[in-house]
């Protein structure tokens, strides 16, 4: 079949390795691990993952079992490390670990083109060609089921991209989907994803899990870059510590009983090691602070799955031991890992100019401190009346207090996004107010601007004014600095305002990071978190609790 590659795993090492005895098939998962090469504090990082996976080898070489290495999206966005290369450290790493294979996260999309531009600058350039680049390096296969070319109607078709793929371990074949969230696209640059639609999950699972069984699977793996999250995992067909909202619940309980085995999750930075509709599902939360596991006991003669043994999120040390074996990473992956960082050192410890008196912490918070200095930062010294950016997934990491370093602010803002400035009227402000106003943690932080919401039974009501007291009428023209991810739809921010045709383009726009960078420069000094804080007078204004049904008239 066009849709599966098939992979010869060499297992069953030890000499008289017996044929009769069940199979003890391990798999380990990582999700999200947005580039995270080098350990963070005293944990993490694809070094220390290498440790814990050489030990699990030695430990299935011991009786006879293998290991499968699968990551479920997001594999290289988020330090410098990994972005100055476009990921190719990343990939590198992976390839050094015997990765089995890799789910497409929306955060592949994000370089672009090949080279330093992160959009398209010309017909010329491929809008994906940094993720092609890296699915050619990779030595295992990138998995996208559910994304498709609109051009054809079928999966896209990229050296090394594939639907779904067989694995041969001592002669059970077990087959792997790769599928990412409903939403992926519209949480990565548009630029970048034009042509391409996401297919609905379950029903491509089911589609694709029907042909890879036909083919002789026995054993079915989904490596999915969409989440959910639990609290608890002391008992895994509980789900009260759990949002079973979220869309790998959904999923899993769209599928038919006893063709899926095991689902491994990501895209929401999340814990899970539950059991829903008979299938396991694990999350291992992100940046290789954490593994996912899952060891199957399988009937070497049927290929059937006998038993099943599910691990919580197992932290990722730097030192002890993990199965009764002394941590060792493994020496390619530190020299990659090393190298990275060498390369990235004389970049991050370029000074700023000022000094942060305390730590800006991230939180879900809109109006924290770390999110009112990034709007404010993105507002100064820019021709525009408000900033609007999304705080909660826009903002990836505290600034630690000293003396600011570049490497600090990248971390915080790994992304390549464009400041561009855009005209609103005062009435479609207001919508997108109204609409974010339903969002709780995913609602946007802004500078320029107060707001005050209220609701009458079913009607909203929203006063927006300037900083100086200014009240924005409905035919007022309002210009707003947002970057160019929420400019070309972005988490839907601005989906109901984007005119027809789109925003116009701003090739030459600079970089939301070198905004912000030159403001806090500018400063100079030293400021700390109540430099930053609104809690006084807070530019969101809303009532305790909003009716879902609450609307601002037509």
């Amino acid at each position: 079949m066009k849709s599966m590659l098939t992979i010869l795993v060499a297992t069953c090492l030890v000499a008289g390795c017996s044929q009769t005895e069940p199979l003890r098939l391990t798999l380990i998962g990582t999700n999200d691990v947005h580039g995270a090469l080098l350990p963070g504090e005293d944990r993490g990082g694809l070094a220390a993952l290498s440790g814990h996976v050489n030990a699990v080898r030695a430990a299935r070489q011991d009786d006879g079992g293998a290991v499968l290495l699968i990551d479920a999206g997001d594999m290289w966005q988020g330090t410098l490390e990994s972005n100055i290369t476009e990921g190719a450290s990343v990939v590198a790493a992976f390839n050094a670990l015997q990765y089995t294979a890799a789910a497409i996260g929306n955060h592949e999309f994000d370089f672009g083109p090949s080279g330093p531009l992160p959009i398209p600058g010309s017909e010329a350039d491929d809008p994906r060609g940094a993720l092609k680049q890296r699915a050619k390096e990779a030595r295992f296969p990138f998995l996208a089921a559910n994304l498709i070319d609109e051009a054809t109607g079928k999966p896209v078709a990229w050296d090394n991209v594939y639907p779904s793929v067989i694995v041969d371990v001592e002669d059970v074949k077990v087959g792997i989907i790769g599928v990412m969230s409903h939403n992926a696209l519209a949480t990565t640059i548009a630029s970048n994803t034009v042509g391409l639609r996401v297919a609905p999950l379950a029903r491509t699972i089911e589609r694709e899990a029907r042909a890879l069984r036909a083919a002789g699977a026995t054993i079915v793996i989904v490596t999915a870059h969409a989440g959910g999250e639990c609290t608890r995992f002391d008992e895994p067909y509980d789900l009260s510590s759990c949002e079973t909202r979220h869309e790998i619940f959904g999923v899993a309980e769209a599928l038919p009983a006893d063709l899926v085995d095991h689902i491994f999750a990501g895209h929401v930075h999340k814990g899970l090691a539950h059991i829903v509709n008979g299938i396991s599902i694990t999350s291992s939360y992100s940046r290789a602070t954490a593994f996912s596991r899952v060891d199957l006991l399988v009937d070497r003669k049927r290929g059937s799955v006998i038993d099943k043994t599910l691990f919580p999120p197992t932290s990722l040390s730097i030192a002890g031991n993990y199965e009764g074996v002394e941590l060792t990473p493994s020496r390619d992956v530190v020299e990659i890992a090393d190298r990275a960082a060498e390369f990235a050192a004389e970049f991050k410890e370029q000074k700023v100019g000022i000094t942060l008196e305390t730590p800006f912490k991230l939180t879900d918070d809109p109006e924290s401190a770390l999110g009112n200095l990034y709007t404010h930062s993105m507002l100064d010294g820019v021709d525009a009346d408000i900033s609007i950016h999304v705080i909660n997934g826009g903002i990836r990491a505290n600034l630690p207090a000293g003396e600011l370093d570049f490497g600090s602010v990248y971390e915080m803002s790994p992304f390549d996004n464009q400041l561009m400035i855009i005209e609103l009227s005062g009435a479609e402000l207001r919508q997108v107010i109204s609409e974010q106003a339903h969002r709780g943690s995913r609602r946007i932080g802004f500078s320029g601007m107060r707001v005050s919401v209220n609701c009458t039974d079913t009607i909203m009501s929203v006063a927006m004014h300037h900083d100086d007291g200014r009240e924005i009428e409905d035919t007022d023209s309002v210009r707003v600095a947002v970057t160019n991810y929420l400019a070309f739809g972005g988490d839907n921010v601005l989906r109901s305002v984007i005119p027809d045709g789109g925003f116009d383009p701003q090739p030459n726009a600079p970089m939301v990071r070198d905004i912000i960078m030159r403001s806090l420069s500018k400063r100079g000094g030293s400021v700390d978190t109540s430099d930053f804080d609104s809690s006084a007078s807070p530019r969101w204004q809303l009532p305790a609790s909003i009716d879902r049904e609450c609307r601002l008239l037509p």
